[in-house]
């Protein structure tokens, strides 16, 4: 993982209600018709719980990265799909509430939907948390391709768990086309490249990862729905703002 010096980091903590620092944007306000499911103002995440800095089920991105995502969403939208939104801009304090649990290695309340076959130090060591993210700098977004109508999904249970290593079997818990696993499921399946998979579901992640490049977008190949806007407007700025 890159180091960066402390030169190259500005945390963003201040800003009057309601306001947005320059060059951000609420998704919904440049594509309106896409689908948002905020992992992280809920509890169905690898936490089990709200996090830090997202007082809103609302999606935040840089402008630059909206407007591309607007043209992904419009190409979709005329074979009957659309865009679904897990994450976008992400504040350093929910980062830092991501580290925090990794360190506390009593709790494992979500291990088996999120993390099955690792412990929480290999979550750190192999970059599947980091103390910083390209989240933080506005210009990356976890997302996934849902049919239109969007279809109905049933509410996550955390008592009811259901292992994320032996594929997309709480289907029920995610609209989405089939993508082999479910987001943010800590494995080797989630590999953008995972030969480990049906034909269909290899074709949806092609699906997925060739629009978001046609439009700017880079994957990671860890993650199947992670993104990053390639010329991105602030490179190396990490920002701090609340989501709300």
């Amino acid at each position: 993982m890159q180091k960066l010096s402390l030169a190259g980091i500005l945390l963003i903590t201040s800003l009057s209600a309601g306001s947005l620092p320059n060059g951000f944007v609420y998704i919904k306000d440049v594509v309106p018709n896409i689908v948002l499911e905020i992992r992280y103002h809920s509890e169905y995440n690898f936490l089990g719980a709200q996090v830090d800095g997202y007082q809103a089920p609302v999606g935040i991105i840089t402008k630059q990265a909206a407007e591309a995502l607007a043209e992904v969403q419009a190409e979709l939208n005329q074979f009957g799909m659309s865009l679904k939104i897990y994450d976008a801009y992400r504040p350093q304090q929910a980062v830092d509430h991501f580290v925090r649990w990794a360190a506390d290695f009593g709790d494992t309340l979500t291990k088996l939907e999120f993390y099955p076959t690792l412990d929480k130090p290999i979550l750190l060591e192999e970059v599947y948390i980091a103390t910083r993210s390209s989240h933080t700098r506005g210009s990356a977004v976890d997302l996934t391709i849902v049919p239109l109508p969007v279809p109905e999904q049933k509410e996550f249970d955390i008592t009811n768990q259901c292992d994320c290593s032996r594929g997309n079997r709480n289907r029920s818990l995610d609209n989405s086309i089939d993508m082999g696993s479910g987001f943010d499921c800590f494995h080797e399946l989630s590999h953008t490249a995972q030969p480990r998979l049906t034909k269909e579901q290899r074709i949806n992640r092609l699906l997925l990862k060739s629009i978001m490049e046609k439009y700017g977008f880079r994957n990671y190949s860890k993650e199947w729905w992670h993104f990053n806007l390639i010329e991105e407007p602030f490179p190396e700025t990490y920002f701090n703002f609340p989501i709300k």
